[in-house]
């Protein structure tokens, strides 16, 4: 299909090896790939050593670019003593040809680490020849540099192929994985740092915090990765629980201009016949101080197959890795179960300050009076929460780190801007 029919490029990514093999260039080439792919781009793999990379990525093993591939490696102990041979000419001009191939049909090709790392200067010297051949664009991925580590240096010496990993290849773009590499890329290849993007590694929260499908589709649906604060309640919905405080202290957040989530996890309160009463009382206090995206009752929530959620204990333990914070204004309690749970959650909690809770988090957790207005719960929320190292670093990892967010805000937006070719850069197909 012509370019101009299309709306997406197709993309082939580059590296040594690929998954299964284990490594954290590796782990990144599959996470880009299969994210990729689930967007419906058309995605192939191109490594030397590794096996099926999920869902619809179409894998090339290309034995040749194994960095420990026997020939790659007999090349590379004549280059560590500064001897460039024939072997290596023959070896550039055999994995040229198989990138050729492979690469025929592609519109980006994603290099990772390949034209700036020393381990295969033959694959290195290659890209190049196929990047002045070839019509595609290359986004040269940077996760490690040979020339400004001290490690490396010594197996480093003047001139090509050497010098290509400081040589910019023409028409590519330069992809950075931190501010730092940042600066150490743009001072080897002598481009300034503003044309290099940086875009960081990240991390799938879901899959890192083992989330059942059923959590997953909660956090989803109800935009849990998004706020900025997540509160939980999770009782039955029975008056002595004070649900409608904790409504009018969401209220005062999203005054606030916070995005917030509270979650009141359980069903009505078995025993009184009035609790639906509550229930209308609570739903009409949602909707008069619009709160109908800020507190979802659970229980009012559609299973996958319409029906009503139950949340097994093993939900509720994921919402306590989800939340932020737990919200309990009781007006009595006889225990207090859930700071029980939320303690082994490492969850800041906010609540009442009555014996039976103030008995079991002792100076561990904020209290407030029961009398005290919504607004000022919901400052000590606040700064409870800002004043908690870790709550900022979970809502900076959620909010910059997520795969998701990477993939949508910086990755789709390059490899469709960058997709067609610099004018004059590149002859046309062979």
């Amino acid at each position: 299909m012509p370019r101009s029919q299309r709306s997406l490029p197709r993309v082939a990514l580059v590296h040594y090896t690929g998954p299964p093999v284990i490594g954290g260039v590796e782990s990144v080439v599959g996470r880009h790939a299969r994210l990729l792919a689930a967007r419906g781009f058309e995605v192939h793999v191109l490594v030397g050593r590794g096996g099926p990379a999920g869902g619809c990525v179409r894998v090339h093993r290309l034995p040749l670019l194994d960095s420990r591939h026997p020939r790659v490696l007999a090349v590379g102990a004549e280059l560590e003593q500064g001897r460039v041979t024939p072997a290596y000419a023959a070896l550039v001009a055999r994995v040229e040809e198989a990138l050729a191939r492979a690469l025929r049909r592609v519109d980006v090709c994603i290099v990772h680490n390949a034209l700036t790392l020393h381990k295969h200067l033959a694959l290195t010297a290659a890209l190049h020849e196929a990047a002045r051949r070839l019509s595609f664009r290359i986004v040269a991925w940077c996760h490690d540099l040979a020339w400004t580590n001290p490690q490396y240096r010594p197996h480093l010496h003047p001139g090509p192929p050497w010098s290509l990993l400081t040589t910019p290849v023409p028409g590519a773009v330069y992809v950075a994985v931190s501010r730092e590499r940042q600066r150490q890329l743009s001072a080897a290849l002598g481009i300034p740092p503003s044309q290099i993007e940086v875009i960081p590694n990240g991390v799938d929260p879901a899959a890192f915090l083992r989330l059942t499908p059923a959590a997953r589709r909660l956090a989803d649906a109800l935009r849990l990765w998004d706020q900025q604060i997540v509160l939980l309640l999770p009782v039955r919905i029975t008056r002595r629980k004070r649900i409608e405080y904790a409504l009018r202290v969401v209220a005062e957040l999203v005054r606030r201009e916070m995005g917030v989530r509270l979650l009141v996890t359980g069903p009505l309160g078995a025993h009184n016949p009035r609790n639906q009463e509550y229930l209308e009382e609570l739903r009409a206090l949602r909707r008069d101080l619009g709160l109908e995206e800020q507190v979802v009752f659970c229980a009012e929530l559609a299973g996958p197959r319409g029906d009503g959620i139950a949340l097994s204990d093993r939900v509720m333990t994921d919402l306590y890795l989800l939340a932020d914070g737990l919200l309990l204004p009781s007006r009595e309690e006889g225990f207090g179960l859930p700071l029980l749970e939320a303690g082994l959650a490492r969850l800041p909690v906010f609540t009442t300050g009555i014996d039976p809770l103030r008995e079991i988090g002792g100076d561990a957790i904020e209290t407030f009076a029961a009398d005290d207005s919504p607004a000022a719960c919901g400052r000590r929320i606040v700064h409870g929460l800002m004043d908690d190292p870790r709550y900022r670093l979970r809502r900076r990892v959620l909010g910059t780190y997520t795969w998701e967010g990477i993939m949508r805000h910086k990755i789709v937006p390059l490899l469709t801007r960058r997709a067609a070719p610099a004018p004059g850069l590149r002859a046309p197909r062979r």
